[in-house]
C-alpha cells in the first residue's frame, strides 16, 4: 500500500483576488509540490491566509510562510504548536519566504518580522543579493529560489515606435512617480509609447496616473488587467520598465525575460540579484532622466536593444520551471522530514 502524502500548508497574505506576486508564487508552488514529477516527491498542499485554519491543520508536516511580517501570526502559531519556548531556536518544518519589504524594511525595525526569521528552519529569498541583507547569524539557514514561468515567444512589435510597458500596482514601493516624470520628459518626436498596468492601490498615485495620461499622449494608464492579458502585452512590448525602489525579486521581471522582452530596471538589489551586476539596462530608481535616456537608446540604437535582449536571454534559464520545482521539492522534503505529524 502506498504511503500517504505528507501535508504542507502555504500561508499567503493574498489570494487569487489580489492578483499579485504573493498569490502567483503560492499557486505555482502548490502545483509544483502536488505534481507527480519523476524528479521528486509530491505532497498535499493547501493555501491559506491564516494558520491554523481548521481541523486540517493538525495534519500539517510543513509550513511555507510568504512574508515575515504579514504572516507573523501564523508563524507564531506554528512555533507554539511545536513547543517553541524561545525566540531564537529554529522550529522544525517552518520556512519563511522574504519579500522586498521584508528584506529592505521590515526585518530592520519590526519585532514580529524579526521573530519570524529566528523561528524559521529555512529562510528563502527570491534573488541572489537577498542573502546579504539577512543577519550574518541567519545566513546559513537561507537559500535562493528563483521564481519561474514557462518560456513564451516574443510577439510582433511595431517598427513605427518603441512600445514600453510597466507592470505594477500603484503603490509607493513601485515608485510609479519615476515613470510619470519620465513620460512628461518625452515629446511626440520621441515616438515612444508607454503602457502602464496596475491597480490603483494608492489614490494619490492613481490621480497622478490620470493626470499624466491627460497631458502625455505617449502614456496610457490601463489599470489592472488579467494576468494573461498582461503577459500578452509584455510579449508585444519592445521593453519592460521596472521602476521599483524596493523589491524582493519581481515576478514581472522574470516574466519579461522568459518572453524575450528586455528590461529597463531600477538599480536596486532586487533587480540586480535577478539580472546580474553587469546588466546594461539599469537606472537609478528616482532618476527619470536616466530612464528617458535608456528609452531613447532603445528606440534609436538597435544594437543596444539587441545587447539587452542577449543579456536577458542568457539569464532566462535561471527562471525555468524545472529549476524552481527541483529546489522547492528539496526544500519541502527537508522541512517535512524534520517535522513529523503531531
Amino acid at each position: 500500500m502506498a504511503s500517504l502524502k505528507k501535508q504542507v500548508v502555504i500561508v499567503s497574505p493574498a489570494l487569487a483576488d489580489a492578483n499579485n506576486g504573493n498569490w502567483q508564487t503560492a499557486r505555482r508552488w502548490q502545483k509544483f509540490l502536488q505534481s507527480h514529477a519523476a524528479s521528486g516527491p509530491s505532497f498535499q498542499v493547501r493555501i491559506v491566509t491564516q494558520w491554523p485554519d481548521g481541523p486540517a491543520a493538525a495534519q500539517d508536516s510543513g509550513m511555507i510562510a510568504l512574508h515575515a511580517r504579514r504572516s507573523a501570526a501564523s508563524v507564531r502559531a506554528w512555533a507554539q504548536s511545536r513547543g517553541a519556548d524561545t525566540d531564537t531556536q529554529p522550529v522544525p518544518g517552518l520556512a519563511v519566504v522574504l519579500t522586498g519589504t521584508d528584506l529592505y524594511r521590515d526585518i530592520q525595525t519590526d519585532p514580529q518580522a524579526q521573530r519570524s526569521l529566528q523561528w524559521a528552519q529555512r529562510l528563502v529569498v527570491l534573488q541572489n543579493l537577498g542573502l546579504a541583507s539577512l543577519p550574518i547569524s541567519l545566513q546559513p539557514r537561507a537559500q535562493v529560489i528563483f521564481q519561474s514561468t514557462p518560456a513564451r515567444r516574443s510577439l510582433a512589435k511595431s517598427a513605427l515606435f518603441l512600445r514600453a510597458v510597466m507592470v505594477g500596482h500603484l503603490r509607493e514601493e513601485k515608485s510609479p512617480q519615476t515613470l510619470f516624470a519620465a513620460a512628461r520628459l518625452l515629446s511626440s518626436q520621441d515616438v515612444i509609447r508607454i503602457d502602464h498596468i496596475g491597480a490603483p492601490l494608492d489614490a494619490a498615485l492613481a490621480a497622478l496616473a490620470q493626470d499624466t495620461t491627460a497631458v502625455c499622449p505617449g502614456y496610457r494608464w490601463l489599470g489592472a488587467l488579467p494576468h494573461e492579458a498582461t503577459r500578452r502585452r509584455i510579449q508585444r512590448a519592445h521593453v519592460l520598465v521596472h521602476t521599483s525602489r524596493m523589491e524582493g525579486g519581481a515576478h514581472v521581471v522574470m516574466e519579461a525575460v522568459r518572453s524575450g522582452t528586455p528590461v529597463l530596471a531600477s538599480r536596486i538589489d532586487g533587480n540586480v540579484g535577478m539580472l546580474g551586476t553587469d546588466y546594461a539596462g539599469y537606472f537609478d530608481w528616482d532618476n527619470e532622466q536616466q530612464l528617458v535616456d535608456l528609452l531613447r537608446r532603445c528606440r534609436h540604437e538597435p544594437a543596444f536593444l539587441a545587447h539587452l535582449q542577449a543579456q536577458c536571454t542568457a539569464r532566462a534559464p535561471l527562471f525555468a520551471p524545472e529549476a524552481e520545482r527541483r529546489v522547492l521539492q528539496q526544500l519541502v522534503s527537508e522541512l517535512t522530514a524534520a517535522s513529523p505529524h503531531l
